[in-house]
């Protein structure tokens, strides 16, 4: 019974180390992959129905005018720059789209920090973690989130680019590339234990 027990022990051990480990290179692939984008998170007035809907209005719009902004061929840094001094003219694009709407929300702006959940898009998906964000608050912000990338542009918008655009322009690596595409159930669960190990780690801080 005892040697069944210590044997028992060990694997949990070993378990537990290699869970550390492999926690501990996704930690840093999601650190890699953050200094390489600006994420864009919008959040709603409320979670009614139209308000939601408003929501998607200023993200498309935001988007747009953000995209207008880079310079051509627009490093990482440059984009913020770009995003840092013009923050007054995406809350204008957002604030226009909802008096097109007939409602009198403000609209605020800002480049912050904010942890973003694991998400999955049509070609790519994002493990969760810290990013920069491009953020945007609808009136009161009590609503639903959306999530995203502001740059590189690859949600929306007519100078979208792919992640394999991306990367040939020199904003990804090869492997960053093959981390947000790699297809099938295992990239999932390894940005899903990323989504855990973050917040594990927020309990203790």
């Amino acid at each position: 019974m005892d040697r069944t027990l210590k044997r028992w022990e060990l694997a949990l051990l070993f378990g537990v180390l290699c869970a550390l480990v492999a926690g501990a290179w996704l930690n840093q692939e999601q650190t890699d992959l953050a200094d390489r984008m600006i994420r864009l998170h919008v959040i709603a007035n409320s979670d009614g129905e139209e308000d939601q809907a408003l929501k998607l209005a200023v993200r498309d719009r935001v988007l747009e005018q953000a995209e207008a902004l880079y310079p051509q061929g627009a490093s990482l840094e440059e984009a913020r720059q770009a995003l840092e001094g013009h923050l007054d003219t995406l809350e204008d694009a957002g604030r226009a789209v909802v008096e097109e709407w007939g409602c009198d929300y403000p609209v605020t702006a800002q480049i912050t920090q904010c942890w973003f959940p694991t998400k999955e898009y049509e070609e790519f998906a994002l493990p969760a973690g810290e990013y920069t964000a491009l953020r945007v608050v609808i009136g009161e912000g009590k609503g639903q989130n959306w999530w995203c990338v502001a740059f590189p542009p690859l949600c929306l918008g007519a100078a979208s680019q792919t992640v394999d655009e991306a990367t040939q322009a020199g904003l990804f690596t090869q492997g960053q590339a093959r981390l947000v595409t790699e297809d099938g159930p295992g990239y999932v669960l390894k940005f899903k234990s990323m989504e855990l190990l973050g917040e594990w780690k927020g309990i203790f801080r």
